[in-house]
């Protein structure tokens, strides 16, 4: 099973940055409210693996860990009930040590060496980060002509009008954003909001959907 198969075909991926637990039942019910039950949790905060934990005690919400950078990380990740994983980078003992789990995992790139490093490894989705500092969907282009058995996860910079583009091309399986699950609404308690914004991503997808090819 690779990371798209775990995603159950939601392409839009919220990545979420919080640190405190008791707000991840509000976090996780705006999601759902909002018809995008999936959440990439970073681990860049000293209370993520306690969020992730609550997220994932869920059964409605799919749940991964974002910007894992060692094999221990992952472990924490996996016990805490991860059910992917997501690294800024490559590393190869990050991805053996998901392999070696059978966890799913999605690493971070930028260059063809990098992709080739990926597919060496036995991957065929990869991140690609940061997605607009790194030439956006023109360089998804180009990568893709070169490797078209890859699939991209592009993160870093998407927002809800730049995303559409980015899923109508075919080697694009999922993009990562924080719009909708912004840090600002996070702080200030204000759900009805996030829960709004997972709504109006979920609909543009669904219009991109129903365009004529």
């Amino acid at each position: 099973m690779n990371a798209t198969d775990v995603l159950g075909g939601h392409r839009i991926v919220p990545v979420v940055v919080l640190d405190d637990p008791a707000k991840a039942d509000a976090l996780g019910a705006a999601l759902v409210q909002g018809g995008l039950p999936v959440a990439e949790a970073t681990f860049r905060t000293p209370g993520a693996a306690a969020v992730l934990r609550r997220l994932a005690e869920r059964d409605d919400l799919v749940v991964g860990a974002g910007t894992v950078l060692t094999d221990r990380q992952v472990d924490e990740a996996i016990e805490a009930g991860a059910k992917f994983v997501v690294s800024p980078g490559l590393s190869a003992a990050v991805v053996r040590r998901c392999q070696e789990a059978g966890v799913p995992v999605v690493p971070g790139i930028s260059t063809p060496s990098e992709i080739m490093a990926a597919l060496d490894l036995g991957l065929d989705t990869v991140k690609f980060f940061p997605a607009e500092a790194n030439g956006g969907l023109a360089t998804i282009k180009a990568l893709a002509a070169a490797f078209p058995q890859v699939r991209f996860m592009p993160t870093g910079g998407i927002t809800l009008d730049s995303a559409p583009a980015y899923l109508a091309h075919p080697s694009v399986a999922a993009v990562g954003g924080s719009w909708m699950v912004a840090g600002d609404l996070l702080a200030a308690d204000r759900w009805d909001e996030v829960a709004a914004r997972c709504s109006a991503s979920t609909a543009l997808y669904d219009a991109l959907q129903g365009a004529p090819a």
